[in-house]
C-alpha cells in the first residue's frame, strides 16, 4: 500500500461513539479537556463529534477544532452522513483545525438498506461518489466510512469503495457496527479489500469495531496483520451497547507484542521503533479524566486502566513479583504512568506551588480556572493532611463539570444514626432565575434522604438507577468519589463528584446528574445512525464564527 504510514495510526472516537454510551453526554468544557489530553496522549486524529446533530455539538467541535487542533497537533475531525447539509455542517465545524478531517459514511449492508435507509444498492453506488467528491471540494482529507461493512456482500462492499477512492475518500473506513464478525473473518475481510479494490493503494485502511460478544480488540489486531493501519477507539473503550475497541487494549497490545507485529510492517523484529504515537505514560492520567467527566466507572478488572490490573493477590503471585516482576507482570505500571507519587502539598503550599505542580501533571487552567482550582484546593487542605496528584485530578476533573448548570447546591446537612430517621436538609440554587429554596426529606439512609431533598426542589422527574463511592487515595481522610446515574424517558444521565464527606459528594453528583439531565432536554441532538437521511434536509448550521 502507497498509503501505508509505516505505523499504526490512532483515531479516537471518545467525543463521538464514545459519548453516544448511555448517560455520557459531555458539555463543552469536560470535552475541551478531554480533547487537550488527548493531544496530550498523542492520538493521531481526534474525532470531535457531530456537528450536524445540534447547534451544542457543532460548537463543541468547532472549540475544538480552533483551540487544540494545530500545526503540530493531532487532525480535527467530524462525522457526516453522506448528506450535503451533514458534510457542509461538518466542514464548517472544523475549519479552524489546521489539520481537519470529514468524515461520511452510508450503510451498505443489505439489512441496514432495506431497513434504516430504505435504499436500494443502485442508491448507494449513486450516493457515494456524489458525497465523497462533495467532501473532497472542501477538505483535502477525506474518510468514508461502509457503515455495517462486516454483513454487507463482499462483491458490493468492494465496488462501494472503489467509487469511495475515485471520488477522493484518502481512508477508506471498515466497521463492525454491531460487534458480530469474528477475528479471523475480520482479518480475511480486510485481506481481501487489498485483494479485490484495485485502487486500494491510495488509500489507508481504517476499522472501526464494537464489543458486543467482547471480540474488539483481537479483531483490530488481526485486522492490523492484513494491512489496516488506522485504528478508530475509544478511552476505556466507551461506546453504545457493550462499547468499542478500547484504545489502552490496543496500544498495549502493540507495545508489549511490538517484535510479533513488527514483520507485518516489514521491520526487524528487534526493531525499537514505536508502532504507534502514543504517549503511553498519559494512558492512566486519560483514562481517569474520562471516566470522571463521563461518570462511567472503569470495572475493576478492566485490562491496564482497572483498579486490579496489577494487583497481585496469590501469595505464589506476590512472592514471584517480589523476586522478579517479569513473572507475573508483562507491562511496567510506570509505563502507563501508574505510580506512587506523592507530592508535599498542604494547607500553607500556595497557588503558585499548586500551578507548577498542575502544569507537571499536564493541566493547562485559565486565571479564572486556577483560582476557582487553588480554591477547592485550599478547602480540601483544610479536610487533609497532604493532598496527592489523584487528589489534584479530582479537583481538577470535578472544576470542569460547573459550566452550564442549572442547579447549584448551596448548603446539605445530614442527620441520622441507628436511633433515628435520616434526615436531610437541601439547600438548592436555581441560576436561571436566582432562586434559592429549602427543602427537608426523609429518607432510608441519608444519601437517600439527600436525594428525596433534591427532587423535591429541582421538580425533575427521575430515576435514580445507580449510586457507587470509591476512595481515591488511602486513608481516613481520603477523598471519596461517588458516581451517580438516574433515569429519565428511558435515556441515562451521570454525574461525578468527590469530596473527603461522602454525602456531600452524593448531593453534588446528583445535582451534576440532575444538570445532565435538563441540559439534555434542552439540546434535542440526532443521531448519527439511527435518524434517517431525510432529516438533513430540515436544518443546516452556518458561520462557525458565531457558534464561537
Amino acid at each position: 500500500m502507497s498509503k501505508d504510514p509505516g505505523r499504526i495510526l490512532i483515531f479516537d472516537t471518545t467525543l463521538r461513539d464514545g459519548e453516544q454510551s448511555p448517560g455520557a453526554s459531555l458539555n463543552l468544557e469536560e470535552k475541551l479537556a478531554i480533547a487537550h489530553q488527548l493531544a496530550r496522549l498523542g492520538v493521531d486524529v481526534i474525532e470531535a463529534g457531530f456537528p450536524f446533530a445540534s447547534p451544542g455539538d457543532f460548537k463543541a467541535v468547532n472549540k475544538i477544532a480552533d483551540v487544540v487542533g494545530g500545526e503540530n497537533g493531532p487532525i480535527i475531525c467530524g462525522l457526516a452522513r453522506a448528506s450535503k447539509n451533514d458534510i457542509k455542517a461538518c466542514y464548517e465545524a472544523i475549519s479552524p483545525a489546521p489539520r481537519k478531517r470529514i468524515h461520511t459514511f452510508i450503510a451498505t449492508s443489505d439489512i441496514h438498506l432495506k431497513h434504516k435507509l430504505r435504499k436500494s444498492r443502485k442508491d448507494v453506488l449513486s450516493i457515494v461518489p456524489e458525497m465523497v467528491s462533495y467532501a473532497k471540494s472542501l477538505a483535502e482529507d477525506v474518510e468514508f466510512s461502509c457503515e455495517d461493512a462486516s454483513r454487507s456482500e463482499p462483491e458490493f462492499l468492494y465496488e462501494v469503495i472503489q467509487l469511495a477512492i475515485s471520488a477522493g475518500a484518502t481512508t477508506i473506513n471498515i466497521p463492525d457496527t454491531v460487534g458480530f464478525t469474528t477475528p479471523s473473518e475480520f482479518g480475511n475481510l480486510i485481506f481481501d479489500i487489498n485483494k479485490n479494490v484495485p485502487n486500494i493503494d491510495e488509500a489507508i485502511i481504517s476499522v472501526h469495531g464494537h464489543n458486543d460478544l467482547g471480540l474488539a480488540v483481537a479483531n483490530f489486531l488481526e485486522a492490523v496483520k492484513n494491512g489496516a493501519r488506522q485504528l478508530e477507539c475509544t478511552i476505556n473503550g466507551i461506546g453504545e451497547r457493550a462499547g468499542n475497541a478500547s484504545l489502552e487494549e490496543l496500544v498495549m497490545a502493540l507495545h508489549v507484542r511490538k517484535s510479533f507485529y513488527n514483520s507485518f510492517f516489514k521491520r526487524n523484529p528487534d526493531s525499537p521503533t514505536p508502532l504507534t504515537a502514543i504517549r503511553t505514560e498519559e494512558i492512566t492520567k486519560t483514562s481517569r479524566l474520562v471516566s470522571n467527566l463521563t461518570g462511567m466507572n472503569v470495572q475493576p478488572n478492566k485490562a491496564i486502566v482497572g483498579a486490579n490490573a496489577f494487583a497481585h493477590e496469590s501469595g505464589i503471585h506476590q512472592d514471584g513479583v517480589l523476586k522478579n516482576r517479569l513473572t507475573y507482570e508483562i507491562i511496567d505500571a510506570k509505563t502507563i504512568g501508574l505510580n506512587d507519587n506523592k507530592i508535599s502539598l498542604g494547607k500553607l503550599s500556595g497557588r503558585s506551588a499548586v500551578r507548577a505542580r498542575l502544569e507537571e501533571m499536564g493541566y493547562d487552567l485559565s486565571r479564572e480556572d486556577l483560582n476557582d482550582a487553588f480554591a477547592r484546593f485550599k478547602d480540601l487542605a483544610d479536610r487533609k493532611r497532604e493532598i496527592t496528584d489523584r487528589d489534584l485530578e479530582a479537583i481538577v476533573s470535578e472544576q470542569v463539570q460547573l459550566p452550564e448548570s442549572k442547579f447549584q447546591l448551596s448548603h446539605v446537612q445530614v442527620s441520622c444514626g441507628n436511633t433515628s430517621k435520616p434526615t436531610a436538609t437541601v439547600t438548592l440554587i436555581d441560576t436561571e432565575d436566582h432562586k434559592e429554596d429549602t427543602a427537608v426529606a426523609i429518607g432510608t439512609g441519608p444519601v437517600d434522604a439527600v436525594c428525596e431533598a433534591l427532587n423535591a426542589l429541582a421538580k425533575v422527574p427521575n430515576e435514580l438507577i445507580e449510586f457507587s463511592v470509591k476512595s481515591v487515595t488511602e486513608g481516613i481522610d481520603a477523598l471519596g468519589e461517588v458516581t451517580i446515574r438516574i433515569r429519565n424517558r428511558n435515556k441515562i444521565y451521570s454525574g461525578h463528584s468527590a469530596d473527603t464527606d461522602v454525602v456531600v459528594a452524593a448531593a453534588n453528583a446528583y445535582v451534576n446528574a440532575l444538570n445532565r439531565l435538563v441540559f439534555s432536554e434542552k439540546k434535542n441532538s440526532i443521531h448519527p445512525q439511527l435518524d434517517n437521511l431525510e432529516n438533513s434536509e430540515k436544518k443546516v448550521f452556518s458561520n462557525p464564527q458565531k457558534s464561537n
